[in-house]
């Protein structure tokens, strides 16, 4: 996969893939979106064309939504892995990724799992994807 470069400062960016349907989800892009001062990541709903174009360029065709997927470099993160990378890069927040990686990975991602199969029932979901607010459209892809 080739690298996505911003061009100003010639990083390269964080992709996020994230259900664009979910309440919890699409809070959690907020979360981010908030809290990520150095605008590292970029982000784009798994159902979204440009979605759909990275999981195939991936070799994934399909996504069963139920796992939040991060690209950092060439890696691919997915669930509670993708949390920890995440983490790893927003300032203040190191020390979740290091208490996630610290606890059993079987305990973790039943955890990720569990709260992936009821995010619907408890937070519910939109009839559409997240659209980005005013100023956010810089940070979807």
């Amino acid at each position: 996969m080739s690298h996505l470069v911003r061009p100003s400062s010639r990083k390269i960016l964080k992709i996020i893939l994230f259900d664009g349907v979910c309440n919890f989800c699409n809070a959690t892009v907020n979360f981010i979106l908030k809290r990520d001062k150095e605008g590292l990541f970029r982000f784009t709903p798994q159902q979204s064309v440009k979605g759909k174009e990275i999981l195939a360029r991936l070799g994934r065709e399909e996504s069963d939504l139920n796992a939040l997927i991060f690209i950092d470099e060439d890696e691919l993160l997915e669930g509670m892995d993708a949390v920890i990378g995440i983490s790893t890069y927003l300032k203040g927040y190191t020390c979740i990724s290091r208490l996630l990686s610290a606890l059993p990975r079987r305990v973790t991602h039943a955890a990720y799992a569990f709260v992936a199969r009821n995010r619907y029932r408890w937070f519910g979901k939109r009839e559409a994807c997240r659209m980005p607010l005013p100023g956010e459209q810089h940070r979807f892809l």
